[in-house]
C-alpha cells in the first residue's frame, strides 16, 4: 500500500468515526439540534415581533404626516376655489398642493359653470388620473352621510394601500364640505419599503448568528455534560471487562459529581465482593484439594484390604462366610467408587487452579480409542467406525480419559451396542459416540455437562460421582476443543467431541499468557 493510499484511509477512518459520532442518536447530536430549535424558535419569534411593530410605526407614522398634511392643503387651498371651478383653476390648485412637504400626487375632480366633470392633476406619476382610485375608495369619499351629534361632516378623509407593478402607494381622498372639488392624493411609500427591507434583512443575519451561536453553546454544553458521561462509559467497559480497581475522578457537586461517586461506590463494594467470593472458593478448592490428598493414604490402605477380601470371594475353595459375603461385596465396590470420587475430585482441583497441563505427543486417534475399549474389556459392546491413519497432536491420557467417560456413560445410562466414529473435518478432528438407549430428556441435556448434575434425583446414590462428563469437558478445553451432546433423530444419545490436529500452538498461547500474568 502506498504512502497516498495510506493517508486517504486515515482520513476516511477519521472522517467515518466523526460520523458515527454525530449519528442521529448520539446524544451530543440531539443536544445541539435542540438548543438550535430552541434559539430558532425563539430568534424567528422575536425578528418576526420585531418587524411587524417597527413595520406598522414606520407605516403608520408616514400615513399620519401624509394625511395631515393633505387635510391642511384641502382646507387652505381646494377650500378657497369657487363652487364651481374651472379647469385651469383646478389644475394650478393641484400643482400648489403638490409641492407640499410630503411631495404627493394631487387629482382634484369638481364640475364647472356647465355641469361638466372637470379634472386637475399634478402632472406627476404618469399623470394621476381617477381610474388609479380603486372603486371602493372613490365609493366611500364621495358616500354623503348623515350629520347628527355623533357624526358632525357629511364626507369624511378615507385612505386606502394598494401595490401597484410591485410597489406600495398609499392613496387617499375626501371631499371639501360644504361644497367644492374632491381631492385624491398618491403616494409611493417605496422609500419605506426598502427600510423595511433593510430591516428584514438585519433581523434575518441577527437570526442566523443566533443560531450558529447556539449550536456553539450547545457543543461547548455538550462536552461539558458528555465528558463526565463518556468517562464514565470508559470505566464501566473496564469494569466489566474485569478490571475492578477501575475508579473515576470526582471533582464539583453538581449530580455529574454524584453520579461518579456513586460509580466509585458500587465499583468498589463489588470489588470487595468479587474478592471475598474469590477467596471462599479458593479456600473451597484447597478445603477440597488437601480432603483428597488427605483421603489417598487411607484409601490406599483399605483398597489394598478390598483386594484382598475380593480375591476371598473369587477363591473357590468357599472360606468366606456367606453370611458376611453380601457385606464385603458392598465395601469393595463402595471402595471402588470412592476411590474413584477421590481421583476426579483431585483432577477437578487441577483445572479450578490452573495448573493442568498437556504431555503432548503424536498419536494414532483410532490406535488410541482402540486401547482404550480393550484396557476396560468393551470390545464386545463398542463398535468402532474409523481409519487408520487419522493423526493428531494431542495428550494421550487426557484423550483416554475423555473417551473412557464418554463411552462409559454410554454404556451406563445408554444402550448397546455403542457405536464410535472418528473423521477428519478442516483442521480438526471429529470423534462421536452414540448409544442405543431413550436418549436424553430434553430437561437434562443443558446440564448434562455439569458437575455433580444426575438426571434422576430419586437415584442420588446411582453409580458414578456426577463428574465423569465434566472431566471430559474440562479436557477437551485444555486441548482447545470442546463436546457437544444432543439426541440421534434415529433414537438414543450422541456425544460429540472437536479436538485440533495440533494443540501445540494453543499450548504455547497460554504459557506465553502465564510468563505475561508472572511478569505483570
Amino acid at each position: 500500500m502506498t504512502e497516498a493510499q495510506g493517508g486517504f484511509r486515515g482520513w476516511a477512518a477519521a472522517r467515518k468515526g466523526s460520523w458515527s459520532r454525530l449519528r442521529f442518536t448520539s446524544l451530543r447530536l440531539r443536544l445541539v439540534v435542540v438548543f438550535g430549535l430552541v434559539a430558532l424558535t425563539a430568534a424567528v419569534s422575536a425578528s418576526g415581533i420585531a418587524y411587524w411593530l417597527n413595520r406598522e410605526a414606520v407605516l403608520t407614522r408616514t400615513q399620519d404626516a401624509l394625511l395631515r398634511d393633505f387635510e391642511q392643503e384641502m382646507q387652505n387651498r381646494a377650500g378657497a376655489l369657487p363652487e364651481s371651478p374651472s379647469q385651469d383653476e383646478l389644475q394650478h390648485t393641484a400643482g400648489q398642493m403638490a409641492n407640499s412637504s410630503q411631495r404627493f400626487s394631487v387629482l382634484l375632480v369638481a364640475e364647472d359653470a356647465s355641469g361638466k366633470t372637470v379634472y386637475g392633476n399634478s402632472g406627476a406619476l404618469n399623470g394621476f388620473s381617477l381610474q388609479d382610485v380603486p372603486a371602493s375608495l372613490r365609493e366611500a369619499v364621495n358616500k354623503e352621510q348623515t350629520v347628527n351629534s355623533t357624526n358632525k361632516y357629511a364626507y369624511h378623509l378615507y385612505w386606502q394601500r394598494v401595490v401597484k407593478n410591485g410597489t406600495p402607494y398609499l392613496v387617499a381622498g375626501t371631499k371639501v364640505i360644504g361644497g367644492g372639488p374632491t381631492g385624491y392624493i398618491l403616494k409611493s411609500l417605496e422609500p419605506e419599503a426598502k427600510d423595511l427591507n433593510s430591516l428584514a434583512w438585519s433581523l434575518g443575519i441577527a437570526t442566523g448568528l443566533a443560531l450558529i451561536g447556539s449550536a456553539l453553546l450547545a457543543q461547548a454544553a455538550a462536552t461539558t455534560v458528555l465528558k463526565p458521561v463518556h468517562r464514565l462509559g470508559v470505566a464501566a467497559r473496564r469494569l466489566g471487562e474485569g478490571k475492578l480497581d477501575t475508579r473515576l475522578r470526582v471533582s464539583g457537586t453538581d449530580e455529574l459529581a454524584d453520579l461518579s461517586r456513586t460509580f466509585n461506590n458500587a465499583a468498589e463494594a463489588l470489588e470487595k465482593r468479587v474478592a471475598d467470593m474469590a477467596a471462599r472458593d479458593e479456600a473451597s478448592r484447597r478445603f477440597v484439594a488437601d480432603m483428597s490428598h488427605e483421603l489417598r493414604t487411607p484409601l490406599t490402605a483399605i483398597t489394598a484390604v478390598t483386594e484382598v477380601l475380593e480375591e476371598e470371594l473369587e477363591a473357590e475353595s468357599g472360606s468366606m462366610d456367606p453370611m458376611i459375603e453380601p457385606a464385603v461385596r458392598l465395601v469393595v465396590s463402595e471402595t471402588r467408587r470412592l476411590n474413584d470420587l477421590v481421583e476426579n475430585l483431585m483432577e477437578v482441583t487441577r483445572f479450578d487452579a490452573g495448573t493442568a497441563r498437556l504431555v503432548l505427543d503424536d498419536v494414532d486417534v483410532a490406535d488410541q480409542i482402540t486401547a482404550c475399549i480393550d484396557a476396560r474389556a468393551w470390545l464386545d459392546a463398542v463398535e468402532l467406525d474409523t481409519e487408520r491413519g487419522i493423526h493428531a497432536r494431542l495428550d494421550p491420557r487426557r484423550l483416554d480419559v475423555i473417551m473412557a467417560n464418554l463411552i462409559g456413560n454410554a454404556l451406563k445410562h445408554g444402550g448397546s451396542p455403542v457405536r464410535v466414529s472418528v473423521r477428519e473435518a478442516d483442521e480438526e478432528v471429529v470423534i462421536g459416540v452414540r448409544d442405543h438407549g431413550p436418549g436424553i430428556p430434553e430437561d437434562v441435556l443443558p446440564h448434562v455437562f455439569d458437575r455433580f448434575y444426575k438426571a434422576s434425583a430419586s437415584r442420588p446414590r446411582s453409580e458414578g460421582s456426577g463428574l465423569g462428563l465434566s472431566i471430559a469437558l474440562e479436557n477437551a478445553h485444555i486441548h482447545g476443543g470442546g463436546i457437544t451432546a444432543a439426541n440421534s433423530p434415529e433414537g438414543g444419545a450422541v456425544f460429540t467431541l472437536r479436538l485440533p490436529r495440533d494443540a501445540s500452538a494453543l499450548m504455547e498461547e497460554t504459557e506465553e499468557g502465564d510468563k505475561g500474568k508472572g511478569d505483570a
